[in-house]
């Protein structure tokens, strides 16, 4: 595995975009209309653009897979970010939904530790080449560079066929929330 760099971006633009197409929880999160798979995209290239100045972007070796990583401690003010949050909102969210939004980011990150975490924003593996081992390898590679780090993995999830896997790898549901969609919160703590 290898961290990405910018010219990974479209690599993990079409990664995430597809990995993501039909999940709930994305899209809640934007706009659907007839731009909604643009939009989708550009939450993806929000994202992208958050880890790669305050987190980790990880890539397979094969290039089929990829994690979005965000470490909250590093994150600074820049009108940089403030930029790509108005775009966020403007061109993914929806103006009209955006209070929406940030209620439910915030009933989120209410149970998040305030201490240094990892926070696991999106792995995702293109679509033709799901359940061939390619997100276990990213995620143990994961979850050995952030337990190393002495970071707990913290992360979100929609869709029910994931908790197992998640499971597997040592985490644990500690809250769930309901918006149109339940919303599992998982973390591992490191032992």
């Amino acid at each position: 595995m290898e961290l990405g760099r910018v010219d990974h971006k479209e690599l993990v633009l079409r990664i995430l975009s597809d990995s993501f197409d039909d999940n709930k929880s994305v899209n809640y999160v934007i706009k659907q209309d007839q731009r909604r798979k643009e939009r989708i995209r550009l939450l993806v290239e929000y994202s992208f653009n958050l880890c790669l100045n305050f987190g980790d972007i990880w890539i397979s070796d094969d290039q089929k897979g990829c994690a979005l990583i965000m470490i909250p401690d590093r994150k600074r003010f820049s009108f940089r970010s403030i930029l790509w949050d108005i775009k966020l909102a403007f061109g993914a969210i929806g103006i009209r939904r955006v209070i929406a939004v940030m209620n439910r980011e915030a009933k989120v990150k209410a149970h998040h530790p305030k201490n240094n975490v990892c926070y696991l924003w999106f792995i995702g593996v293109e679509p033709n080449h799901q359940n061939e081992g390619v997100g276990s390898r990213l995620l143990s590679e994961i979850i050995e560079k952030y337990e190393q780090d002495g970071l707990p993995i913290y992360l979100e999830t929609s869709v029910d066929r994931n908790i197992p896997w998640y499971t597997r790898f040592g985490f644990e549901i500690f809250q769930s929330n309901e918006f149109t969609y339940t919303l599992y919160s998982l973390r591992r703590i490191i032992k």
